[in-house]
């Protein structure tokens, strides 16, 4: 992003029409805090890096919880990635608003073969795929 302003007015342009973005994979590479403030951005997308250590390491739960912080006080939605076991999903027991992805809630699969799997399963109960 060598014109920042320039990428800010075009997202404001896309924003009008109805276009949300997200940071992905938050906390690594080029996600920065600065982006947080200039951005027109809707959502972060939690690294699964931290994630998948918050269970058993003190420093990434501190980072996840200081992301959910981060993420309320800017009124953005927030996406836990990599979430794979019951152990990873619990330490988002307390922040219902957050929305879980990861391999413990289904695997990849073409778009057809879900849309097929989920009008077979009326109720709407999530029903992870094999």
């Amino acid at each position: 992003m060598e014109d920042i302003d320039d990428v800010i007015e075009r997202m404001k342009a896309l924003n009008r029409h109805g276009v949300r973005f997200s940071i992905d994979d938050f906390g690594t590479g080029y996600s920065s805090l600065s982006y947080l403030k200039t951005l027109p951005i809707h959502e972060l997308k939690i690294d699964r890096s931290f994630v998948q250590d918050a269970p058993h390491d003190a420093s990434d739960a501190a980072l996840v919880e200081a992301i959910l912080s981060v993420a309320r006080h800017l009124h953005l939605r927030v996406v836990a990635e990599g979430v794979e076991t019951p152990e990873q999903a619990a330490v988002f027991q307390h922040h219902p608003q957050v929305l879980l992805q990861g391999y413990l809630y289904g695997r990849p699969e073409p778009a057809d073969a879900m849309i097929t799997r989920w009008r077979s399963n009326p109720g709407g109960g999530a029903e992870p795929n094999p």
